[in-house]
């Protein structure tokens, strides 16, 4: 596998820029979930142009080429595509500006603050190598361009819409996501590697009134106050010491005056867990906790617990994990690493899933070499991660690195 990925990624001087360019462009128009429209064209046109089967509008912007170069295994290489409502202040030149409007009529700024322009660039750069390079390798690439992952429904859009009988029979799914590493560093983990998560929306029903005779309420400000203390027991009480686990309450809304006693409240919060059965502990006792307290408050109606969004653990094939690992090794050598569990969440493995085969997920450094200066790999100066305003990975070796990675990891199946 070696021998082949150093003459497929001999070509990678030759496109380094036209990569750096595809890269620049798609983080100066960021495109919110499932309206990636420029986006899946730009990706669609460059697997088009070099003679992949492309299959395109799949669960709104969708896409998927296929190189089939002989007999051999079938590789699907997944991308994810969809930026944030975030208003960016790294001050690159090539910084976002667009804005989009919202929901409630008020324009939104839009970001690529996790790294998905990083994603498609770097596949398209894979795919363009090994499909000019096809004397080195055998079988079928599938390169898979998937909307909207942050909101958690991208990948099942796309396979509500067929995408199983749109790509050919698959033998291995693979991806890799951008991290507060240091740019060139490789990081692969078998077993549990991003958690499941789901988020929750809570409305608590109190009695209402006037601020200066709370006793003829029942005020659902103390009682969601209560809730959120309650809930911090979840994880350092109810979940085993060994057993990661985070409950985190993101947002109460409440009220309008100060001299008014609300007749409700809403509670948004999320619960991160890596297996099924901390998953369904933890989130018992939310359900749990909030009706007791509703009831010891003397609430009128029961709450009402919705589920807005919910996202499975990744759990990386073990046997597939090590072949990666290994070609990693074997090609980059002291930068490939184990990476740690992360504590992130991914909607990728549902395609897998659906295919019935294994995957494996890994990720690539993407921040400035000299903030991790230190022997030990601790960071010597602030550190922007993904979702944050400054996330700005640096394009090299970063770019380089992803392409690397994708091709290297690709060529462990489709070289033999």
């Amino acid at each position: 596998m070696t021998d082949s990925a150093h003459v497929v990624l001999e070509g990678l001087d030759s496109i380094r820029s036209d990569i750096e360019d595809v890269y620049k462009d798609l983080h100066r128009h960021p495109e919110l979930g499932l309206q990636e429209h420029r986006t899946a064209k730009k990706a669609a046109d460059a697997l088009r142009g070099l003679g992949y089967e492309v299959v395109d509008g799949i669960g709104a912007t969708g896409v998927i080429g296929t190189l089939v170069n002989g007999e051999g295994p079938t590789v699907m290489v997944r991308a994810d595509m969809d930026a944030l409502p975030v208003l960016e202040r790294t001050g690159l030149p090539y910084a976002s500006t667009v804005t989009v409007t919202g929901s409630g009529g008020t324009e939104q700024p839009v970001m690529h603050a996790c790294g998905h322009d990083m994603h498609v660039a770097t596949l398209i750069g894979c795919a363009r190598l090994l499909a000019e390079s096809r004397e080195a390798w055998r079988g079928t690439f599938v390169a898979l361009f998937q909307p909207s992952e942050e909101r958690g429904d991208g990948a099942d859009a796309m396979l509500a819409d067929g995408l199983t009988s749109k790509a050919p029979h698959l033998d291995v799914v693979l991806a890799q996501h951008v991290l507060p590493y240091p740019a060139g560093y490789v990081g692969t983990r078998a077993g549990s590697f991003l958690s499941a998560a789901d988020s929750l929306r809570i409305t608590v029903h109190g009695r209402g009134g006037h601020g200066s005779m709370p006793q003829v309420t029942v005020d659902p400000v103390v009682l969601a106050a209560m809730i959120v203390v309650r809930l911090q027991t979840v994880v350092s009480r109810e979940v085993a010491a060994l057993t990661p686990a985070v409950v985190t309450v993101g947002s109460i809304h409440a009220g309008t005056d100060p001299n008014i006693i609300p007749d409700r409240a809403v509670i948004q919060l999320n619960v991160r867990t890596y297996d099924d059965d901390a998953r369904s502990r933890v989130l018992a006792a939310v359900e749990r906790i909030v009706t007791a307290e509703c009831q010891a408050s003397g609430a009128p109606v029961p709450p009402e617990i919705e589920k807005i969004s919910s996202f499975p653990p990744t759990v990386n094939d073990d046997a597939v994990t090590r072949r990666v690992a290994e070609a990693f090794a074997g090609y980059f050598g002291d930068d490939a690493h184990t990476v740690d569990v992360q504590t992130a969440s991914e909607d990728m493995s549902k395609i897998p899933g659906a295919f019935g085969v294994p995957c494996t997920y890994w990720g690539i450094g993407g921040s400035d070499p000299a903030l991790f200066a230190t022997a030990d790999g601790v960071p010597v100066g602030h550190v922007p991660v993904n979702h944050s305003p400054h996330f700005a990975p640096v394009i090299q070796p970063t770019l380089d690195t992803g392409v690397r990675a994708l091709v290297v990891a690709s060529l462990a199946w489709l070289a033999d």
